[in-house]
């Protein structure tokens, strides 16, 4: 890409010669970036291309009420403010029920990309690309069609059977997706433009992964949603007060360098984020877990024909008495605790938040030292772009869903029984006397007809 960069404004770029001889001398002094890259670093990156910086998007009532701050704790209120606000604006969507959720992560989803897809049009825009923006907007209309349509053949399954039209696009749903994929496909190939193919099939990739990034790992938190809205709020939660505390104890008592990807974080604040995290989501599980609202599987009501939350809470949500190990029992005095199975299962969710999660953040911090931008748009004054507070989410999702699937989840009898029913009558008629045999050669079957009787 370095060569291409060169290549299309060779009377502009200076020779590698000349930049190697501006650079001598400067060497004895180390400067850094607002980023926190020191001239030495930024030297070894600047084959890569650069995207322009945001201007300060603080909203001048606040410039104006922390105007005698020094910038350092003009950003932390800044940020705190506003995360106080997106706290409470979270509060307000989880009250308005799981459809709002729902539409919440897909608008996260679309904003993501955008600003994804933004910094791959600002840095190659000069080479006028055809059809780039349009080809990576229509994979992920393609994209996102496949997904939800799956999801609406799972969970809506008898609405999707009583209307013709949802019962035609839900048989051939595989069918029009790969066909829809198909038509971007030859519309990329399409528009190849001599000498700049290299280029061309750089950006395919760059909206490919971007769709895997974004589109898969939304489509899995809407799966843990279906799950029961504690799958989904606790691990979220988790994240955000893991970066919460993470910054505050880095900001008061941070001194020792966690990682050279983000200079600003440090060992204090990393550890002090992952007690705090672990903390709160135990206690955060133990208030949720008594509720119903959170802790029942979203389903489909056909009568009502909309969600509902209800149901008699599986055994993961009851209180149950564990026995304290021996140090525990000497270091409190109780011998056995009394908690819902899910706060165990809690500490595995805050401990990949704290430790794992905050590799999400990293990878994003190389991304964008790799294109000398700070943040990845100017949307929320002082956190930067949706993508900036959503980069550790979404490998949060993938962990819950793996961990839901591995330890939580079995088989799913509502979803065997819709596929049956889905079957013609002569293969639910060969099912049923396979089913029927079965349990009778293990002599289940005169048990359950006692019982019936």
């Amino acid at each position: 890409m370095a060569e291409l960069r060169h290549r299309g404004n060779k009377d502009t770029e200076p020779t590698l010669q000349q930049q190697q001889s501006e650079d001598k001398g400067s060497d004895s002094e180390v400067k850094f970036d607002k980023d926190g890259m020191s001239d030495t670093e930024s030297k070894v990156d600047s084959g890569g291309p650069e995207v322009p910086v945001a201007p300060d998007d603080t909203p001048v009532v606040l410039n104006k009420a922390l105007s005698g701050l020094s910038s350092r704790w003009k950003n932390w209120w800044v940020r705190g403010i506003l995360t106080l606000a997106m706290i409470s604006f979270f509060f307000i969507i989880i009250y308005l029920g799981p459809m709002v959720l729902m539409m919440i992560v897909l608008g996260v989803q679309i904003k993501c990309f955008q600003e994804i897809i933004t910094i791959g049009y600002s840095v190659y825009h000069s080479y006028h690309l055809p059809w780039f923006r349009t080809l990576s907007w229509y994979f992920l209309l393609c994209v996102n069609y496949f997904f939800y349509g799956e999801t609406v053949t799972d969970y809506f399954f008898t609405l999707v059977q009583r209307e013709e039209p949802l019962r035609i696009l839900s048989k051939y749903h595989r069918f029009i997706s790969f066909a829809l994929y198909l038509t971007g496909f030859c519309m990329f190939v399409l528009s190849l433009v001599k000498k700049h193919y290299r280029l061309q099939f750089y950006m395919f990739g760059w909206t490919h992964v971007t769709l895997l990034i974004v589109v898969t790992q939304s489509h899995l938190i809407i799966h843990n949603l279906f799950e029961g809205m504690i799958w989904f709020i606790v691990p979220i939660s988790c994240v955000i007060c893991n970066d919460i505390m993470a910054y505050m104890f880095g900001f008061f008592f941070g001194r020792t360098p966690l990682i050279k990807l983000s200079p600003k974080k440090t060992w204090e604040g990393f550890i002090g984020g992952l007690f705090s995290t672990i903390v709160f989501g135990i206690l955060l599980s133990y208030v949720m877990a008594s509720y119903r609202y959170f802790v029942c599987p979203v389903e489909f009501n056909n009568d009502s024909n909309s969600f509902q939350v209800d149901c008699e809470p599986s055994d993961l949500f009851q209180l149950q008495d564990y026995t304290l190990p021996s140090v525990l029992e000497s270091l409190t005095g109780w011998t056995t605790v009394r908690l819902y199975p899910f706060q165990i299962h809690s500490i595995a969710l805050s401990s990949f938040a704290s430790i794992v999660g905050p590799f999400g953040g990293f990878f994003a911090s190389g991304f964008k030292r790799a294109f000398k931008i700070k943040d990845f748009a100017n949307t929320i004054p002082g956190h930067g772009g949706i993508m900036d507070r959503f980069d550790c989410q979404y490998l949060m999702a993938t962990f819950v869903n793996v961990y839901i699937a591995s330890f939580i989840r079995g088989p799913n009898p509502t979803k065997v029984i819709q596929q049956l029913l889905a079957l013609r009558a002569d293969q639910q008629l060969l099912i049923f006397n396979s089913l029927k045999n079965h349990l009778t050669e293990k002599g289940l079957l005169p048990v359950l007809e006692e019982v019936n009787a």
